[in-house]
Formats: structure tokens, C-alpha cells, sequence
């Protein structure tokens, strides 16, 4: 697992068009939900967005502010669990109007906001002196309302935030969006790898608009990246289900399966099969597989031990003496 970065402020400076994975809406909840974002972006009444994680809320709220009077200026997003003295101090110098364009303010995961700050936020906004504020938009996937009730979130914070309440519903509960995310998330990846953009099978569009899909939009985005950098769709989807089958097993009952976890253990074995199939062409030489896949001798070396495969090619070599 890769270490977080420290947390700071993300400012994004004019539109951010292309960086969201809306596409064009099938599902009627969808269609509907759209067609709120397009009255409410208009204005500046705070805007609280609500849905699992990975549904798709930091989607939503970049597509208000890309239809906003804020469009122009920066989108801040502040990832609420990362706040600290010296960031907060950051958010307030927003909320103050320090010399900063307006633009759009992003709490994500405004649950997570440690309780020292909470108060503060739910003042800080409307104590500009004369200074245009951002616009304020937070995100949930927790319940509020429970989170209150519980004593972890203040109410008052949440009366300052919900001005607009927008719920993304579940992938799950919008099947028709499924294929519409998956061209998207090919031709992006495909795009961005430099390779052809994948025809899928109808057993794989099958596997697609079948799966429960636990993770939401950013677990199919995982699946697909996997198929379009391994380049076989077939060696993934049995990779994934091989996973999910065995985490069944090992957790009967339980419902919530982490096809990101699986797309992982794909590329894994992708990668396997690949450097494999190689070795095999260049009867295990290390230098020639390195060349054909493009990757330095020492890079190999470091995979092969990685996946488990430099006992196998030291046995291979002993074998060939």
C-alpha cells in the first residue's frame, strides 16, 4: 500500500472539464439527479452530497461547479479526515477571502472532520467581511443525521451545509449507467496507455451488468484499467472471479466483496502470465525478456521476486546447465 501524500489543499485553477466520470446519463435516477445539478449550480446555496464510496459524489461536485458562476476560478477540495491546524487555517484563509478568487470549496467526507473543527466551520462562512466566500460543497457517505444523533458530527454544522441535499444512488440501482462507464473508462485508459481501445466480449458486457459492484463507479474503473494495461480481457475476469470466489468462501455470509482488491490480484496475475510467456519465448533469459518487455534488467529482476518467480527461474537455469 502506497503512503499518503500530506495533506494539503487541491486547487484547481479554470474549467476541469474531462476530469469527471459522468458521462451522459441512461437511468432514469440519474437523469433525474442531473437535471437538479443543472437548477442548483446556479446559485450559491451550499450543496451536500450524499452516496457510497466510490458512487461518484467528487463527480457531482465538479459538474456543479463546472456549470457554476465559479467555473473560471479554482476548485478547492480538502479531504476532511486530513485537516489539521495548519490546513484549516488554509480553508479559513478561503473563507475569508485573503486575496483568493472565490471559487468552489470541496469537503470530502465532511463526516470525517475531526470534532476541534467542526464548530469553527460552521462559523466561518458566513463571517466573510464584505469578502466573497466560496461556494460550499460537502460529501458524505456516512448518515448525518445518525452521525448526529451519535454525538460524532454537530448539528449546527449540518443546518450550515444542507442548503441542498443530492443523494447519488448506488451503481447497483442504475444497471443502464454500466455500459456508459465502460466506454468511457476504456477509451480513457486506452487513451492514456497508448493502446487500442478494447472490443469486450458478450460475456464480459455480461459480467459487467451482472456484478453487484460493492465499490460503485470506481471499482468498474479499476476492473477496466486492468483490461485495457493487460490487454486480455479474459485473463482478468478470471483472475476477478477466481478472487471473489474464494473470498466467499471465506467470508459465507457477508456481502461486501472488494472487487478493487480483485483487480489487484488480476494484474498480478497478468503480469505473471505475461513475464511467463516471455521467459518461455527466450528460453529464461533474463536479458532478452527484459528487452522484449521494455523494462530494465534490474526492474525484472525485482518483479520476478516480486510474484514469486525467482526460484522457479533459477531451477529453470540449473535445468538448462
Amino acid at each position: 500500500m502506497h503512503k499518503e501524500p500530506a495533506p494539503t489543499t487541491t486547487a484547481r485553477s479554470g474549467p476541469v472539464v474531462g476530469d469527471s466520470p459522468f458521462v451522459t446519463a441512461a437511468s432514469t435516477a440519474m437523469r433525474g439527479l442531473e437535471g437538479v445539478v443543472e437548477n442548483v449550480a446556479g446559485s450559491d446555496v451550499p450543496v451536500l452530497i450524499l452516496g457510497e464510496s466510490g458512487s461518484g459524489k467528487r463527480a457531482l461536485a465538479l459538474q456543479i461547479h463546472q456549470r457554476s458562476q465559479h467555473r473560471e476560478q479554482s476548485f478547492h477540495e480538502i479531504l476532511c479526515s486530513h485537516v489539521s491546524g495548519e490546513l484549516f487555517s488554509q480553508i479559513a484563509g478561503l473563507g475569508n477571502g485573503n486575496g483568493a478568487p472565490a471559487g468552489t470549496l470541496f469537503l470530502n467526507e465532511i463526516a470525517e472532520l475531526p470534532a476541534a473543527y467542526q464548530s469553527k466551520l460552521a462559523q466561518l462562512f458566513f463571517k466573510t467581511n464584505g469578502h466573497a466566500a466560496p461556494r460550499l460543497i460537502a460529501s458524505s457517505r456516512h448518515n448525518l443525521e445518525q452521525e448526529i444523533r451519535a454525538g460524532r458530527f454537530r448539528e449546527e454544522l449540518y443546518y450550515r451545509i444542507s442548503g441542498v441535499c443530492l443523494r447519488v444512488p448506488p451503481l447497483r440501482m442504475r444497471r443502464e449507467d454500466i455500459l456508459g462507464f465502460t466506454d468511457h473508462f476504456l477509451e480513457k485508459y486506452a487513451a492514456l496507455f497508448g493502446k487500442p481501445k478494447p472490443v469486450l466480449t458478450a460475456a464480459t458486457s455480461r459480467f459487467l451488468l451482472d456484478h453487484n459492484w460493492p465499490g460503485n463507479v470506481r471499482e468498474l474503473e479499476d476492473l477496466l484499467k486492468t483490461i485495457v494495461a493487460i490487454g486480455d480481457e479474459r485473463i482478468a475476469l478470471a483472475a476477478i472471479r477466481s478472487s471473489l470466489a474464494e473470498r466467499r468462501r471465506g467470508h459465507e455470509g457477508l456481502e461486501s466483496i472488494s472487487l478493487k482488491e480483485a483487480a489487484r490480484a488480476a494484474s498480478r496475475q497478468a503480469e505473471r502470465e505475461i513475464i511467463l510467456r516471455v521467459l518461455s519465448r527466450t528460453r529464461w533469459n533474463r536479458k532478452r525478456a527484459a528487452q522484449e518487455l521494455q523494462i530494465s534488467y534490474k526492474a525484472l529482476l525485482y518483479k520476478l521476486k516480486q510474484i514469486g518467480l525467482d526460484d522457479e527461474i533459477n531451477g529453470r537455469e540449473e535445468m538448462l546447465i
